[in-house]
């Protein structure tokens, strides 16, 4: 998913430097909320892997 986030980043980073300033910032919008949704699942994963805990072997 941060690999998503990292694409339209690139994007809007070349859409800026040719001029094309409504889909650079389409495009930063979008890796944006990609990138903070992939945190709130890391942070939901890491939450239920502590409540979870570790199965003893």
């Amino acid at each position: 998913m941060l690999g998503w986030a990292v694409t339209f980043l690139i994007i809007a980073l070349v859409a800026a430097l040719f001029g094309f300033g409504g889909i650079a910032g389409t495009a930063v919008e979008i890796a944006k909320l990609i990138f903070f949704v992939a945190i709130v699942l890391f942070a939901i994963s890491a939450v239920i892997g502590l409540l979870r805990g570790r199965t003893p072997m």
